[in-house]
């Protein structure tokens, strides 16, 4: 199958009502599961790594490259996008390699500053990735948990979306709407009628981060209301960890990590699976 653009797999999406289901990855084992549980499901998906990601790996070019050979080699369309950069250069050497390294896509995240910052430099990096073949989504309004921090209350103004999107040209934009990164549970309550608004607001694809921590009837509910890719990344990790630990505490003396890290990969893939149903 050829390697999937993400502007082709939302306009399918949206086409259908639906999102795509958007899967971060840290290692080259949750990238498998994660091409496997779509296909399973039979739902396209995105491969997405974050820039905590490519610092922890100290370089950006391995694991975007090994997502790239799972993409095409799969039976279905899957993409490549590059997840919450922060760091203008990185974004810039990203996108310069972007061809080369099967990446369709990435999303910058300026929204901590500013909104006159955050416009600026957002549509800089939206020239630069246009330029070279790149869709780029970009954030308005701080979706908070990310590394710690916290955002109660924190909405995305439809009004303000609509001239940031005019403004900067990004081609999907990714909203707080109630959402939180890292949740270890699954209470998240949405604004549905925010969401609704906001779809109506802008003429670009909705995206809803912190969705671990969303429940599979409001997902849908999202969804329905406009949303139309959702990122996943936390639910991924507590599935394997908790697989890791079960799979260590029955055997001890391992040392072979195959022999314990085919456990959390089956159940990574399973739950990709479960929410790519879900939101594809």
């Amino acid at each position: 199958m050829t390697l999937a653009t993400s502007a082709d797999l939302v306009t399918d999406a949206a086409a259908r009502g639906r999102a795509v289901p958007a899967f971060n990855v840290v290692s080259l084992d949750q990238a498998e599961a994660v091409v496997w549980g779509a296909e399973d499901a039979g739902v396209p998906a995105l491969l997405q790594v974050s820039e905590n990601a490519i610092r922890y790996h100290s370089g950006f070019a391995p694991l975007l490259a090994a997502c790239r050979e799972l993409a095409a080699a799969s039976t279905l369309r899957i993409g490549v996008h590059v997840d919450h950069l922060e760091d203008a250069e990185l974004a810039a050497s990203i996108i310069a390699r972007g061809g080369e390294l099967g990446v369709g896509s990435l999303m910058f995240d300026a929204a901590r500053l500013s909104y006159d910052e955050n416009t600026a430099l957002t549509a800089a990096v939206v020239r630069d990735g246009h330029a070279h073949g790149i869709w780029v989504e970009g954030e308005l309004g701080e979706i908070g948990g990310k590394d710690g921090a916290h955002a109660p209350g924190v909405r995305t103004d439809p009004d303000q979306a609509r001239r940031f999107v005019a403004t900067t040209g990004v081609d999907a934009l990714a909203v707080a709407v109630g959402s939180v990164h890292a949740m270890t549970d699954r209470s998240a309550h949405l604004d549905l009628e925010l969401i609704a608004r906001l779809a109506r607001a802008v003429d670009v694809p909705l995206v809803l981060h912190g969705s671990s921590g969303v429940a599979d009837d409001v997902l849908r509910a999202a969804v329905d209301a406009g949303i139309r890719k959702v990122n996943i990344g936390t639910a991924l990790s507590i599935a394997a960890t908790d697989r890791l630990r079960a799979e260590l505490a029955e055997r001890p003396d391992a040392v072979d990590p195959r022999s314990y890290s085919r456990g959390p990969r089956a159940d990574v893939r399973a739950l990709v699976a479960q929410l790519a149903a879900v939101v594809g």
